[in-house]
C-alpha cells in the first residue's frame, strides 16, 4: 500500500532535556513500515542539545515538526500541549516519550486493528520495559474486547492491558474532542483516560511486542515507583470510574481490598523514615478520593505487623536481612506526633 492510501497517524514526542535518547526515538519513527505519519516534537524548554537534534531531523524530513514551549510545563500539561497540535486530517494518534522507542511494525499493526474494528477507540500491545515483557494481554488470538469488559477485568481480575502512554494508540477524533485529553492532576492520566474512553468504545490489542519503555534513575517512572503514586492513581480511578463498570457489591469489595493494600503499604513505610512530602502526598490522595486518611486504621495495621513479627521471629529476621525489616517507630507518621505536621 502506498503512503497516501494509508490512514494518517500523528505521532507526538514530548521532550525535556532528552538529548541522550531522542535521536533513537525519532529514528524508530522513521523506521516504521507504516509510512503515512507526521510527527510533532514538543520541546519543553530543554537546556541540553535537544533543540539541535530536533532541527537536524526537521531539516531532512518534512513530516517532522517542532513546537518550542515558551515556558516550562509540568509533564502531563506538556503531553496535552502536544496533543492539541496533531494534524486535523490524522485518523490515529500515538504518543512516544522521548526516552522510549517503537518497533518498526508498531504503527502498521496498531492501525490494522483499528481499521478492522471501527468500534475500537484505543489499541494496545505488549511492550518491553527495560528487559522485561510487560502488561497482561487478551487471550491469543483475540484482538478485540468490549471496553466495559476490559475495565471489569482490570478491577476484578487485575488484568492490566493499557501499559504506558507509549504503548497505546488512540483514534485521533477522541483526542481532538477531549480537551484537556489527560487529567493534569493525575500522574497516571494515561490509565485514567482509558477508563474514561472505554465507557463508550472498545479496546483492541496486538499480541506482539511493539514498544520499548526505558526505566532510568531520575526519570518520572523511577519517582513514581519510589513514592508509589500508582496505588493512589488506582484509588482515584476506582472511585471515579469503578461504578461505571461494577455492580455495587463488586465496587465495595474492590474498594475494601484496595484500601487494605494501601494501608499495608503505608504501614511498611513507617520504618523507612519517609519525609513529610511522602505522607502529605498520600494523605491528600486519600482525602481527594473521598475516603480520608485514617490514622487509627494505619496504627492498627502497623500493630498487626508488630504482632506478626513477634509471633514469627524467623520470618522477621529474613525480612530484615532482605531490607524489609519491621517498622520501629510511629513518630514518622503525621498525626502520631503533631509537631511533625508543621515541619
Amino acid at each position: 500500500m502506498n503512503r497516501e492510501a494509508q490512514p494518517l497517524v500523528s505521532v507526538v514526542i514530548p521532550v525535556y532535556n532528552g538529548a541522550e535518547y531522542l535521536a533513537e526515538c525519532i529514528e524508530s519513527v522513521l523506521a516504521q513500515t507504516h509510512q503515512n505519519w507526521d510527527c510533532i516534537i514538543v520541546n519543553n524548554c530543554s537546556t541540553d542539545d535537544t533543540s539541535g537534534i530536533v532541527r537536524s531531523y526537521t531539516s531532512k524530513d518534512s513530516r517532522i515538526r517542532v513546537h518550542d514551549n515558551k515556558e516550562f510545563l509540568r509533564a502531563v500539561p506538556n503531553y496535552n500541549s502536544g496533543l492539541r497540535l496533531i494534524s486535523v486530517t490524522s485518523k490515529y494518534c500515538k504518543i512516544v516519550f522521548a526516552d522510549d522507542w517503537i518497533f518498526p511494525e508498531c504503527l502498521e499493526r496498531m492501525v490494522a486493528v483499528g481499521e478492522q474494528h471501527p468500534t475500537v477507540g484505543i489499541v494496545g500491545a505488549y511492550g518491553l520495559q527495560g528487559r522485561q515483557v510487560m502488561w497482561a494481554g487478551l487471550p491469543f488470538p483475540s484482538t478485540l474486547v468490549s471496553g466495559r469488559e476490559v475495565c471489569r477485568k482490570l478491577y476484578l481480575e487485575d488484568l492490566y492491558v493499557f501499559g504506558t502512554g507509549t504503548s497505546v494508540m488512540y483514534r485521533a477524533s477522541l483526542v481532538r474532542n477531549r480537551d484537556p485529553f489527560y487529567n493534569e492532576s493525575n500522574l497516571h492520566a494515561d490509565s485514567e483516560v482509558c477508563l474514561a474512553l472505554l465507557r463508550t468504545w472498545d479496546f483492541g490489542f496486538v499480541n506482539q511486542v511493539l514498544t520499548f519503555t526505558r526505566v532510568r534513575p531520575g526519570s518520572l517512572t523511577s519517582f513514581t515507583n519510589d513514592i508509589n503514586t500508582l496505588i493512589a492513581g488506582r484509588l482515584h480511578d476506582l472511585v471515579t470510574y469503578g461504578k461505571d463498570y461494577l455492580t455495587p457489591q463488586e465496587y465495595e469489595t474492590c474498594l475494601n481490598q484496595l484500601l487494605l493494600n494501601y494501608y499495608d503499604f503505608l504501614a511498611k513505610n513507617i520504618r523507612r523514615c519517609r519525609d513529610k512530602r511522602f505522607w502529605d502526598y498520600h494523605k491528600k490522595k486519600l482525602t481527594d478520593a473521598g475516603v480520608g486518611f485514617d490514622r487509627l486504621r494505619l496504627a492498627r495495621t502497623f500493630g498487626g505487623k508488630l504482632i506478626s513479627a513477634a509471633l514469627n521471629p524467623k520470618d522477621t529476621i529474613i525480612k530484615v536481612l532482605k531490607g524489609d525489616g519491621v517498622p520501629r517507630d510511629l513518630e514518622f507518621v503525621p498525626g502520631f506526633e503533631e509537631k511533625r505536621e508543621t515541619r
